[in-house]
Formats: C-alpha cells, sequence, structure tokens
C-alpha cells in the first residue's frame, strides 16, 4: 500500500470520511484511502445547501469508474456549503482530497460527536489492517 495521506489536523470515520472542525463550522470529505480505492473518480452527487443531516446518515454519492459509494456524515448539521467545482472537475478529489477535493461544509449540532472519530494515527493503522 502507498503512502496514505492523512493531515493529523482532520478526524476519520470508519467509512473513509474525514472532517475537520473549525470553530462551528466543519468541512468534510473523503480520504485518500477511499479516493485511491475508487480510482478514478468521474461523479459527485450533493445534499441540498441547507438540508439538516444527522451523524452517520448518507449525504452523497461518489461514483467511479468501478463503483459508487455512498458518503456518511462524520458529525451531524446543516449544510452550508458545497463544492460545486467538483461538479465539473470530480477527479480533483482523487488529486487533492483533503484541500480542493472538499465536498461539503455544514454547521455543526454536537461538536462532541467529533470525539468518538479517529485521529490520522488511528485511522492509518485502521487502513493497514483491511
Amino acid at each position: 500500500m502507498a503512502e496514505l495521506k492523512t493531515p493529523s489536523n482532520l478526524k476519520y470515520t470508519k467509512n473513509d470520511e474525514w472532517v475537520k472542525l473549525e470553530g462551528d463550522t466543519a468541512t468534510i470529505g473523503i480520504s485518500d484511502y477511499a479516493q485511491d480505492a475508487l480510482n478514478d473518480i468521474v461523479y459527485v452527487e450533493f445534499p441540498d445547501v441547507g438540508a439538516a443531516l444527522e451523524k452517520g446518515k448518507t449525504f452523497g454519492v461518489v461514483e467511479s469508474v468501478k463503483a459508487a459509494s455512498d458518503i456518511f456524515m462524520p458529525i451531524g448539521g446543516t449544510v452550508t456549503d458545497i463544492n460545486s467545482s467538483l461538479e465539473d472537475s470530480p477527479e480533483t478529489i482523487n488529486t487533492d482530497p483533503y484541500e480542493k477535493g472538499w465536498l461539503i461544509k455544514i454547521k455543526v449540532k454536537d461538536a462532541a460527536e467529533a470525539d468518538s472519530l479517529m485521529d490520522s494515527a488511528a485511522y492509518i493503522e485502521f487502513c493497514k489492517n483491511r
């Protein structure tokens, strides 16, 4: 397995989503491991801005030439922004999953929900043991 990029300022889920908390705003995307497993991403389906979503619920779909995968909320909140640039360039997720390839931003309902997520070291171990 290639060296995983797992920024230490993010939290990760067992479904390969990441979340970056900044105050009451969270940015959410899929991990380097997930984009690598999916391969060439060709389409992203987003929730509507204003949608209130709970932790663990599906909020969208990422499709590649190999498969389609549901994306799950790492923490609950209300969608404030979607990365609409991915509609024209979904492959950005493959090249830059943590910066330009983010999926949605939310206003966090309960930041304590992030406490159950993995840090980068735990996520790397999780990925190695699959």
